[in-house]
């Protein structure tokens, strides 16, 4: 975290929480949702305005995090804004690094394998020690290569059973009450 994060927590440590204003699609994208777009439906079929800022996208990635119910966040000095994910909370990049295969997470920290999910639509998932994530689509053909070789071996999972399984929560603006929502 940033240390202008932790001084601007220190100095307004009850600033209310925020719910369903950022989400964070299967490619790793972000995605900004105000009022109109949060009316339209959850995300992600009311996607919003992509964020195109680069210093913004590496300054929340710096400050992502999870809390305790596993519900993911971005740490915007002394808010707290709970993220809306399409499938998991991280997405992982996949470079084939002179024959073995590096992952990265979309925040960009790289990351070693520790499973291998395959579910019901064909969307392909690692674990790895800071967390789940889905392969990004354009490295599907990478990690095809990688469960060839037998580095990986994909379990057969459903969908909705990762969030329970891995800790994390999809939506943390559908488990607030809808006037916290707004905040």
């Amino acid at each position: 975290m940033d240390d202008i994060v932790k001084q601007a927590l220190a100095k307004w440590p009850n600033v209310p929480h925020c719910y369903g204003w950022l989400g964070l699609d299967a490619r790793g994208n972000w995605y900004m949702r105000d009022d109109r777009t949060q009316a339209q439906g959850p995300f992600p079929a009311a996607k919003g305005s992509m964020l195109r800022h680069e210093k913004l996208i590496d300054f929340i990635h710096r400050n992502y995090d999870h809390d305790d119910e596993g519900q993911w966040f971005f740490q915007n000095g002394p808010q707290r804004v709970y993220v809306e994910l399409e499938a998991a909370p991280f997405v992982w990049r996949i470079a084939d690094d002179t024959g073995g295969f590096a992952v990265t997470a979309h925040t960009g920290q790289a990351v070693e394998v520790s499973g291998c999910l395959l579910d019901e639509e064909g969307r392909l998932y690692l674990a790895a020690p800071i967390g789940l994530g889905l392969v990004h689509t354009q490295d599907v053909g990478l990690a095809a290569e990688a469960i060839d070789q037998g580095l990986w071996t994909p379990e057969p999972v459903r969908s909705a059973d990762l969030p329970q399984r891995f800790g994390h929560v999809l939506s943390p603006a559908a488990r607030q009450p809808a006037a916290l929502s707004k905040q």
